[in-house]
């Protein structure tokens, strides 16, 4: 991460809630997750929401499944806490409803005939309106000294090719409410997320396909006019191999006798007065494979500039070979944080 990149990053400092999005595969949920922690970190309280009811965020913490119902999850790095929480459609209108119009006895009569699990699958705006309007609830929410009661909030968000339309909760209400509660409370939900206390962030990895869905989903929120923020990219791998070494493997020049001494100098194959043919073949295969890792490198590089080229600050977040568990996130969070992520 050069310099440029995390300055850029601390334009950023504004955001309070944070919208993280990404294509399937690329590990949005575990990002997520570790963004909380680092934003939580030095004694914050982060609330990390998932809308898609997944389940995801309950599996990356090894804790029972979430409830609607805000519980903690994880202690951040030098204190701080991260509190998560299920939004489950149903409830959020029922909370909907008591808390703007004193309807819950109301509400839960609708519930038992049906209604609102019909309401909101037929009208999926309605849905996002109560999904987003959570997310804006918990934002500005303070307690009774007039402070926030989260430093920030990070919403576990639809995959890239959905995000827009899923925050972009005005134009997904408009055929159906013109005026009312609900078209009042879109509105009040898109002044939070147009604003520069929200940002919605996107995760890749260095691959054509992920790459090309993060470049069309910022192209996609900057005409619906929504705000942008940095761009995760996940799962990097560092070369394996120093810059002279992979310039020859991409040209097929590599020194196969050298790579069969290697073999010999590291006990792998009997001394070179000794040597079969079968060393010989491993030192094929050995340059075969470097050729293939170069080009891989080759291809990351192109896509490193392709992301770069949309001038969002990114953050390069390591591939981790023993896999996602609780210490991973912490991994992470500390990656996030000394690239300037909540400080």
């Amino acid at each position: 991460m050069n310099l440029e990149s995390v300055g850029r990053w601390a334009d950023l400092s504004e955001a309070r809630m944070h919208v993280v999005s990404g294509k399937g595969g690329t590990g949005k949920t575990t990002v997520a997750a570790a963004l909380a922690l680092a934003l939580a970190a030095g004694g914050k309280r982060t609330l990390l929401l998932e809308v898609e009811g997944r389940q995801g965020l309950a599996r990356v913490f090894d804790v029972p499944p979430l409830p609607y119902e805000e519980r903690k999850v994880a202690i951040a790095p030098h204190g701080g806490d991260v509190i998560a929480l299920a939004v489950d459609p149903e409830a959020a209108l029922l909370e909907y409803l008591e808390l703007f119009y004193n309807m819950r006895r109301a509400g839960n009569a609708l519930r038992r005939l049906g209604a609102i699990d019909f309401a909101t699958t037929i009208a999926p705006g309605v849905r996002d309106v109560l999904l987003t309007g959570k997310a804006m609830e918990a934002t500005k929410r303070k307690d009774g000294q007039g402070r926030f009661v989260y430093d920030a909030v990070v919403m576990d968000a639809p995959p890239t090719g959905r995000v827009t339309r899923f925050l972009n909760v005005n134009s997904e209400v408009a055929g159906l409410a013109k005026v009312g509660p609900i078209r009042n409370q879109a509105d009040t939900v898109m002044g939070v997320i147009k604003s520069r206390i929200t940002t919605v962030h996107l995760v890749t990895l260095l691959e054509e396909m992920p790459v090309q869905e993060t470049v069309d989903g910022i192209a996609e929120l900057r005409a619906a006019e929504l705000p942008v923020g940095g761009i995760f990219v996940n799962m990097v791998r560092q070369p394996l191999l120093p810059p002279e070494a992979l310039a020859a493997a991409a040209t097929g020049s590599l020194d196969k006798s050298r790579i069969a001494q290697g073999l010999v100098d590291a006990g792998l194959a009997p001394p070179s007065g000794k040597r079969s043919t079968r060393v010989s073949a491993w030192a094929d295969a050995l340059a075969h494979e470097a050729s293939e890792h170069a080009e891989r490198v080759a291809l990351e590089t192109q896509e490193r500039t392709r992301l770069q080229a949309t001038g969002r600050p990114m953050i390069e977040l390591p591939y981790l070979a023993e896999g996602i568990d609780v210490g991973a996130l912490y991994t992470l969070a500390a990656h996030m944080h000394e690239n300037g992520v909540g400080e």
